[in-house]
């Protein structure tokens, strides 16, 4: 097989894997602290990058690990506890939503110029995000949380470019600081429980190992080897998965509304795409 063929191919099981998540993470947090499900996570994923990454750990890694950390505490938090008040169909679609923030975060931090295909794509997201959480101008809880997380992975995807010159360590930081922010929550506010159901645990082992910690390994081995436009495409299907793991797990169904909403937030995220390939170029 080709060796850009196995690399797409990797990218989007990926992406399948990620969309996975979304049901096993609502399921998991039905009767479960969700703080606690991300500390828990986000220990054990710590722990196996640690083994891998340890000679690549430095000192000046640390504070901005921990800038990263936060965002992504800030992610993970408002997206898990919006999904006790949302389905993982609607979590998944508003997640992605981030791709579209994205450049908006840029111009605060990198200065970047925002251009007409930015807000051209942020229109018909906002749009997408109405229709989808039931046309209505008041936002579900759930929803709103949601969007929330969705700027804080932007941010958190700006920052990891504003420090990637401190090298590849930092990735783990930012997971271990993720951890520690997620610990300290969940040990004031829900009192750190260790799960008690096979399921809970078996959620925790599966978004820790492979959706986070192998995940990453994947896609720091394989990403490399094929176009970046090319890989954000294949990233843009979690949404799909998402939803299809839904439906075929939760039952669950969007509206008619709500699939145009599903489809126009995806035509943000393509809008966003098409415009980095077209620089590439």
């Amino acid at each position: 097989m080709e060796e850009k063929t196995k690399a797409s191919l990797i990218l989007l099981g990926l992406s399948v894997i990620w969309g996975s998540t979304f049901p096993v993470m609502k399921t998991a947090v039905g009767d479960f602290p969700p703080i606690t499900f991300i500390a828990l996570r986000f220990f054990i994923a710590s722990a196996i990058m640690l083994i891998f990454l340890r000679k690549k750990l430095t000192k000046d890694q640390i504070i901005p690990g921990m800038m990263l950390g936060f965002t992504l505490f800030l992610g993970h938090g408002f997206q898990i506890v919006g999904l006790k008040y949302t389905t993982a169909s609607n979590s998944a679609f508003i997640t992605s939503l981030y791709v579209v923030f994205t450049p908006f975060a840029a111009y605060l931090i990198l200065k970047r110029f925002i251009t007409r295909e930015d807000s051209i794509a942020l229109v018909l997201a906002v749009i997408g995000l109405y229709l989808i959480s039931g046309a209505s101008l008041r936002l579900n809880y759930g929803d709103m949380l949601t969007v929330i997380s969705a700027l804080s992975f932007a941010f958190q995807i700006v920052l990891v470019e504003y420090f990637s010159k401190y090298g590849i360590g930092i990735a783990f930081w930012q997971v271990f600081w993720n951890s520690v922010f997620s610990t300290i929550y969940a040990l004031l506010k829900e009192g750190l429980p260790l799960p008690g159901k096979p399921d809970v645990m078996l959620a925790i082992l599966y978004t820790g190992v492979f959706a986070t910690a192998l995940a990453f390994f994947a896609q720091v081995k394989y990403q490399p080897k094929v176009e970046s436009y090319r890989a954000a495409i294949l990233y843009s299907a979690e949404p799909v998965f998402g939803h299809l793991f839904s439906l075929i797990t939760l039952h669950e169904i969007l509206s008619p509304k709500g699939y145009i909403g599903a489809l126009l937030i995806l035509s943000a995220i393509w809008i966003e795409l098409y415009k980095e390939k077209v620089n590439k170029d």
